[in-house]
This record gives structure tokens, C-alpha cells and sequence, in this order.
């Protein structure tokens, strides 16, 4: 996990794929594991949050490349979150 962006409105974290881990000696099995790349958006504004994986992931990573490219404001990219934003649909929740 590595959080990419983080600002009074939107929290970007990149959730990478895991090797497999280790299961306690009690448990039998392995621990699940995350196979491929996704991002987590969470509007704080809302209090929901939208994972992307898969191509959804894929076209975000570009955009992600671009922004590295340009080096765009941070309203710019707050106007990109915000697109994002609208896919939201899951409320946060502390585990």
C-alpha cells in the first residue's frame, strides 16, 4: 500500500500486489492475497470511497503518468478526483 495523495478533500492510495503471505501456525492455509494493482479514492467530502482495478486501474495509472509528466496544480488534479468521485459508492469504514 502507498499512499500517492492526500489533501482536505481526497486521499489516493495504490494497493500493490502482495506476495504470498505466511498463515499463523494455527490457521492452515495461506493468508489471501492481493493479485494485480488497484487504487483506492476516498472523497473525505462524502465519506465514500471507489476502487479501481483492473482497466479502470490501468487508465488511472496513466493519468497518473501524465500528471508526472506536467506537473498540474493541485486544483487540477482535485477536478480529476472529482470525476472519480461520482463512482464512489461504498461509505468508509474503520476496520
Amino acid at each position: 500500500m502507498h499512499m500517492l495523495y492526500d489533501s482536505d478533500s481526497f486521499v489516493v492510495v495504490h494497493m500493490q500486489p502482495d506476495a504470498l503471505l505466511a498463515a499463523p501456525a494455527d490457521a492452515g492455509e495461506a493468508a489471501p492475497r492481493l493479485v494485480r494493482h488497484g487504487f483506492e479514492i476516498v472523497d473525505k467530502r462524502s465519506g465514500k470511497e471507489v476502487y479501481l482495478d483492473g482497466s479502470w486501474a490501468e487508465m488511472f495509472q496513466e493519468q497518473i503518468l501524465a500528471w508526472q509528466r506536467n506537473a498540474p496544480t493541485q486544483q487540477e488534479v482535485e477536478e480529476t478526483l472529482d470525476g472519480y468521485a461520482g463512482l464512489a459508492q461504498n461509505p468508509v469504514v474503520m476496520h
